[in-house]
């Protein structure tokens, strides 16, 4: 088991001041640590579309759960939305700059945000991604999450769903799901990131 759709299923949505929902190890430990050596070779930070990606076979069960329709209407069931005719965009991060993580909302073309952390023990400050009531103070938050051992973090977007956190620079391993307002935004986000990512690669 990939998913723990059943503990997804009974983990209660916060409703305000956005709708989120915090799981830990919604990947079992177990799966987590056998990524370790089955996430893709990412070296350098940045977000990098899955399809540009050589991914080793246990990553592909992973991202082919995460695109399932049963992960899709269990999220659907949460937020009373629809999910199972809209399109997805996923990205990849296996490394945070220091300059990552201001204060943002999600573009409006994102209507769900899915944050799957890879990493194991968490002890650092910084990098902890933290749930804000305003765009202005990253002390002023709802909820902090820990990027580790397989926790779920999922939100609908919304004007105010405020998310930043503290600088951090080095290994953390996130894969980002979002379901998009059509394939028009499908397309923007892949020429977006394959630009970006082909800039990445460059030697300098």
């Amino acid at each position: 088991m990939l998913l723990n759709l059943p503990a997804l299923q009974q983990t209660p949505l916060t409703t305000h001041p956005f709708p989120y929902l915090v799981l830990p190890e919604f990947v079992p430990s177990e799966v987590v640590a056998q990524l370790e050596d089955q996430f893709p070779p990412i070296t350098k930070a940045g977000s990098f579309p899955v399809s540009t990606l050589s991914c080793p076979p246990l990553f592909d069960q992973l991202i082919s759960a995460l695109r399932g329709p049963d992960f899709a209407q269990v999220v659907g069931e949460k937020l009373g939305m629809d999910l199972s005719n809209l399109p997805t965009t996923i990205t990849v991060r296996g490394y945070c700059r220091a300059r990552d993580g201001k204060i943002h909302t999600d573009q409006p073309s994102k209507l769900v945000t899915v944050l799957l952390y890879l990493n194991g023990a968490w002890e650092n400050p910084g990098g902890q991604l933290r749930l804000l009531n305003s765009p202005t103070n990253l002390d002023d938050m709802i909820q902090e999450v820990p990027p580790q051992h397989g926790t779920l973090l999922l939100f609908k977007n919304q004007p105010n769903a405020w998310h930043g956190h503290h600088s951090f620079t080095g290994r953390r391993r996130v894969i980002q799901l979002n379901w998009v307002s059509g394939q028009d935004a499908v397309r923007k986000s892949e020429f977006r990131h394959r630009v970006s990512a082909f800039f990445k690669r460059l030697p300098f």
